[in-house]
């Protein structure tokens, strides 16, 4: 019987080892989406225990525990670390064939060294020897990533973000470039609430006044050409799909002057707003040679009662089954016929979408440039061995996949960074399958480079890193 989680998980055949040991595990990582907190690197933060490292804003984790019956109270509550960190791992056990079981213990070998798998029977040590690691200094935050050999980070932050801790973390002579993405989704909220309120911030950030659409726009430039002068190199939306409706620029004036008198908008009115926006956002980082990417598909905030008390990204969002194809193509579409269509990135949460985005992505492809528009790695509910092993095997049969920029943790943890080999072992099982099976030919020197390429190559050179 194969051991679990030793030095050739995931690897099936020889040649599948030979491509990650020789080629892949000692490749740097480039980052390009997560939701790291640039302050806690700026200010060289170390975790205080081993809780509010990995436990601390983890939805995944908390959906796990809530289905194993945990009180909200050891996930979101005022329960002590300690009490918290308990109910993990009397959760862990219960998480076999889920990705949360491989990642907490890779977690734990990788960054801690604790090979012992999480139980309650091991809950107690665990949390004492990697809490009691966790004060040195080579594990603050700067460290961490560090042992993870990464590179570049590229962060999630809205337009009105002031970018303090970017500057601070620029000044220093940190061994890693931490750039910000450009993150509009909030700007484009005509129909919540919070949206005039969001207007008012933006109208700080870009010190003027905003009392026309045009104003609007004025602001959101500014704000982008702002990044830009602070090395943002991404953008990126989150989106249940792209918009791409007709307007006219009329139309969106007034729909705007609507929304700051708080006049209820159609349904037709929000989408023109919407698509209006996007279009420009996209305009803008044609202009700079940005990458801009699309996360579409997530249906959010299923639990009105669970929002309301526990406010968003709190583990109650799901997969949604909204329409993509034909607005996708719409709006790359205009982009590409205006000669305005930078490189870009569409991502799927769907898997009933994955060879409508493999060949979506295939039809702006013009040779400008090696896989200019990509689609991106599984994301999400798809980012586990299953949603992987599939993505490689859609964008294999209708793209390239020597052309793939790889993997993105897409993550709020400082401790994910294993999800970037678990990628890499599931890639080179993959190819190494094939080559064994005689479907890939026995040239480990040339897979080996494709491997690399996937692995650190293909985004350093596909960002302009």
């Amino acid at each position: 019987m194969k051991p679990f989680l030793d030095a050739d998980f995931l690897l099936q055949s020889a040649s599948a080892r030979r491509l990650y040991h020789d080629f892949a595990a000692d490749q740097p990582i480039i980052d390009y989406h997560n939701h790291l907190s640039p302050q806690l690197i700026a200010e060289y933060h170390r975790f205080a225990n081993l809780t509010e490292a990995w436990l601390d804003g983890d939805h995944y984790k908390w959906r796990a525990m809530r289905t194993h019956g945990v009180n909200e109270r050891y996930c979101t509550g005022d329960a002590t670390p300690e009490e918290k960190f308990a109910q993990w791992a009397e959760t862990v056990p219960y998480t076999l064939q889920n990705p949360l079981f491989h990642w907490t213990h890779l977690e734990l070998q990788r960054y801690f060294g604790i090979h012992e798998l999480l139980s309650p029977k091991t809950a107690i040590t665990t949390y004492q020897s990697a809490t009691e690691r966790l004060q040195l200094p080579e594990f603050s935050v700067r460290n961490l990533l560090l042992k993870m050999n990464v590179r570049v980070l590229c962060t999630t932050d809205d337009p009105i973000d002031s970018l303090v801790f970017h500057k601070q973390i620029a000044n220093d002579a940190f061994g890693i470039k931490v750039l910000p993405g450009f993150r509009p989704d909030n700007a484009l909220a005509v129909d919540t609430p919070a949206f005039l309120g969001y207007v008012q911030s933006l109208e700080k950030a870009a010190d003027m006044a905003i009392t026309r659409f045009d104003h609007y726009l004025d602001a959101l430039k500014s704000r982008h050409d702002y990044f830009a002068a602070h090395g943002c190199r991404v953008s990126d939306h989150g989106l249940e799909q792209l918009y791409a409706e007709p307007y006219t620029d009329a139309e969106v004036a007034a729909i705007f002057e609507k929304a700051l008198k708080q006049i209820s908008l159609s349904t037709q009115e929000v989408l023109q707003f919407k698509s209006a926006l996007l279009y420009y956002f996209a305009l803008w980082d044609w202009e700079k040679g940005w990458v801009q990417q699309f996360h579409l598909g997530p249906m959010r905030n299923n639990n009105a009662r669970m929002l309301a008390s526990l406010g968003k990204d709190t583990g109650w969002d799901s997969i949604g089954d909204f329409p993509q194809g034909r607005s996708l193509s719409r709006f790359l579409d205009r982009l590409d016929t205006e000669n305005h269509l930078t490189k870009t990135i569409i991502y799927n949460l769907n898997p009933r979408d994955n060879a409508l985005f493999a060949t979506m992505a295939g039809n702006f492809n013009d040779g400008s440039s090696a896989a200019k528009v990509q689609w991106g790695a599984a994301w999400w509910f798809m980012d586990q061995q299953h949603g992987m092993e599939e993505h490689l095997r859609v964008l294999s049969s209708m793209g390239l996949v020597s052309h793939f920029v790889g993997m993105l943790t897409d993550s709020r943890s400082f401790l994910s960074f294993p999800r970037h080999e678990y990628f890499r072992r599931l890639l080179c099982n993959f190819l190494g399958n094939d080559m064994e099976n005689g479907l890939l030919p026995n040239d480990p020197a040339w897979i080996g480079k494709v491997v690399k390429d996937i692995c650190y190559e293909n985004a350093k050179g596909y960002f302009g890193f």
